[in-house]
């Protein structure tokens, strides 16, 4: 304590500073992953193709017979299909098939 009021820096400047640097670590540990990870899942959304075999949130597995704008119609038996919003699906296993062949 008694450095500070030697040295004559202010203490409001030093606590500014640390607020400073607390909102500059929160960003880059908080919010900028967050919105990476949401640009990835736009696009992944974006890619989805008919015939890509998928999982939804919900575990459903099928395969993409159709699209129609932000939904996806899935095949998840021999003639029952769902209509599901793309945003649902989490995973696309055919990819996966891809790179073990």
């Amino acid at each position: 304590m008694v450095l500070l009021q030697t040295s004559g820096i202010n203490p409001q400047i030093i606590n500014l500073l640390f607020i400073g640097g607390m909102v500059i670590v929160f960003y880059f540990f908080m919010i900028r992953p967050q919105q990476k990870k949401q640009k990835d899942q736009k696009a992944f959304a974006d890619n989805l193709q008919q015939g890509d075999t998928v999982i939804t949130i919900g575990g459903i597995h099928g395969k993409i017979v159709a699209t129609e704008g932000t939904t996806v119609v899935l095949e998840v038996d021999r003639g029952v299909k769902m209509k599901i919003e793309k945003s649902a699906i989490s995973y696309d296993l055919s990819k996966e098939v891809q790179k073990k062949a």
